[in-house]
């Protein structure tokens, strides 16, 4: 069957029970039949059976696919040898075509590699400078917080040698 008319007919079934009125309990009338189906001890054990005959059989599908292939590569080169004989001229002019042509998308490939040189060349100098700015943010902010550091810790010593200033200054009371 061909598969456009078998898509049309898929899409026009979809469009049935999604367009009319009652096309929510109809499909979900349908749904449930196959679900039901699916669900079936039969049709599971039936899918089960095809998988292990699936799992059995895939050896000598395999042994049976590589020997037509080397069969059919035989045969591929037994009529391409033929051909070849039969277009030696119709060959060498795209032979030349081919090269011509080689040699052209050889330049514009050797252009575009150009470009995208360059273009890496900037974004790399474009990372590199935006790492050099990052590099240098972060350490004026460690240099900041440094600062803020012995700030604090300058304050912490002085108020904490302040309390001990202040007790070397009373009077000694007399016991």
């Amino acid at each position: 069957m061909n598969p456009r008319i078998l898509v049309l007919a898929v899409g026009v079934a979809i469009g049935y029970v999604l367009g009319t009125r009652d096309g929510r309990e109809r499909y979900d009338a349908m749904k449930a039949k196959v679900m039901g189906v699916w669900e079936d001890p039969r049709v599971a054990k039936a899918r089960k059976d095809v998988e292990a005959y699936a799992r059995e059989q895939a050896p000598i599908i395999r042994e049976r696919a590589e020997a037509a292939a080397r069969d059919a590569a035989a045969k591929t080169a037994a009529t391409a040898k033929d051909v070849a004989a039969k277009t030696t001229a119709t060959a060498k002019d795209v032979s030349a075509r081919a090269g011509a042509t080689a040699k052209d998308v050889a330049a514009k490939v050797s252009d575009v590699a150009s470009d995208v040189r360059d273009q890496a060349t900037k974004v790399a100098g474009d990372a590199r400078a935006q790492a050099a700015k990052v590099a240098g943010d972060l350490r004026d902010r460690g240099e900041t917080a440094v600062d803020t550091a012995v700030s604090a810790v300058g304050s912490a010593r002085e108020d904490a040698m302040d309390s001990f200033d202040d007790e070397d200054d009373k009077p000694a009371s007399n016991i």
